[in-house]
C-alpha cells in the first residue's frame, strides 16, 4: 500500500535527505531548516508498507506566475505507482496555491518520459559545471577604483547587494522571469561569508559573487556572480570568481560545482575560461494544472 504523508519531525526531514542524496547524489541536499523555512512549502514522504520510496516538495518558484513540483522515487521502488502518487499529492498542493501552471526539473530520459504524460514540456535546461581546484593562480588587478570585501569581513553586505542581486535575477536567461525574495537570499547566499566577495568603488556596490556550502566534504558551490550593468565589461564577474577560486583553494577544498541556464552564454563563457568543464543537465518542464490524471 502506497501512502504520501508530511515530513514535519526531524527523523522525517531526514529521511527525506538520504532520499533526495541516493536519487542525486552530487547535489548538496540542504538541511531540515531550511525544508522548514517556507511555510507555503509541501513537503512529504511516500512509503510502501510502511517503508520510505520516494518524497516530494511543492512550493512556489522562482520564476513568476507558477509553482515547482519535486518527486523523487527511490530506485528500487520504481514502476510500483509511487511517482504517480506523488505527483497527484504535489500537483494538488500547487493548484491550492492558485497557481495554473507548475515545472519540475528532471535529469534523465526515463523522468522525462514519465513527466511528459502528464503534459509537462521542456521550456529551458540547466547545465552543471564543476572546477578542480589546484595551485591557483593569483588573480588578476581590480578595475581602478575598486576593493573587494567579504561578507565575513563586513556581514551587512549581503543584505545591501540584494537590490544588485535582483538586477542579476532580472537578467537570468529562463522562459519566466525570476526573483529571489530578500528572505531567501539572506539564508540561502554567501553562505561561506569568507569566501563570498563584494566589490565596492567607494560605499557604491558594483558585483558580488558568493561562495556556498555544500553536503560533500571538501565541496563548495559558487552562489549567484552579478556585476551592476553599467561595470560589466571590465573583468570584474572574472575577478570575482578568482579570488573565490583561490579562497576555497585556500581552505581545504578541492571542488567548486556550479548551475547555470544553458541560456546564459556569459556566465558559462567565464566559467569554460577559468577552467569550468561540463558534469550534468537537466531539463525544466512545465505543465498547466489541473494535470491530466
Amino acid at each position: 500500500m502506497i501512502a504520501i504523508r508530511r515530513a514535519e519531525s526531524d527523523a522525517d526531514l531526514e529521511r527525506w535527505l538520504e532520499v533526495r542524496r541516493a536519487v542525486v547524489p552530487n547535489e548538496s541536499a540542504g538541511t531540515p531548516e531550511e525544508l522548514r523555512a517556507s511555510p507555503d512549502r509541501l513537503v512529504v514522504l511516500a512509503e510502501v508498507d510502511g517503508v520510505v520510496a520516494g518524497s516530494g516538495i511543492a512550493g512556489r518558484s522562482d520564476l513568476a506566475g507558477r509553482a515547482f513540483v519535486t518527486p523523487r522515487v527511490l530506485p528500487e521502488a520504481r514502476r510500483r505507482g509511487v511517482g504517480t502518487a506523488l505527483r497527484r499529492r504535489l500537483t494538488a498542493h500547487a493548484a491550492m496555491l492558485g497557481f495554473d501552471g507548475a515545472s519540475v526539473l528532471v535529469d534523465d530520459e526515463g523522468s522525462a518520459a514519465f513527466a511528459r504524460r502528464f503534459g509537462f514540456e521542456e521550456v529551458d535546461r540547466q547545465v552543471e559545471q564543476v572546477r578542480t581546484l589546484g595551485d591557483e593562480p593569483e588573480p588578476p588587478a581590480l578595475p581602478e577604483g575598486v576593493e573587494l570585501v567579504t561578507v565575513a569581513e563586513r556581514p551587512g553586505l549581503l543584505e545591501a547587494a540584494y537590490p544588485l542581486a535582483c538586477e542579476g535575477y532580472a537578467d537570468f536567461a529562463t522562459d519566466a522571469p525570476a526573483s529571489i525574495a530578500r528572505g531567501d537570499w539572506l539564508r540561502d547566499e554567501g553562505t561561506l561569508p569568507a569566501g563570498s566577495y563584494v566589490a565596492l568603488a567607494g560605499e557604491e556596490i558594483v558585483g558580488y559573487s558568493g561562495l556556498c556550502r555544500h553536503d560533500h566534504e571538501g565541496v563548495a558551490e559558487d552562489g549567484l556572480t552579478v556585476v551592476r550593468r553599467d561595470w560589466r565589461g571590465r573583468g570584474l564577474a572574472t575577478a570575482l570568481k578568482r579570488h573565490e577560486l583561490a579562497w576555497a583553494a585556500g581552505h581545504g577544498f578541492h571542488e567548486i560545482v556550479t548551475w547555470t541556464q544553458a541560456g546564459n552564454v556569459g556566465m558559462r563563457a567565464i566559467n569554460e575560461r577559468l577552467g569550468y568543464v561540463y558534469r550534468g543537465e537537466c531539463l525544466t518542464m512545465l505543465a498547466a494544472l489541473p494535470l491530466p490524471r
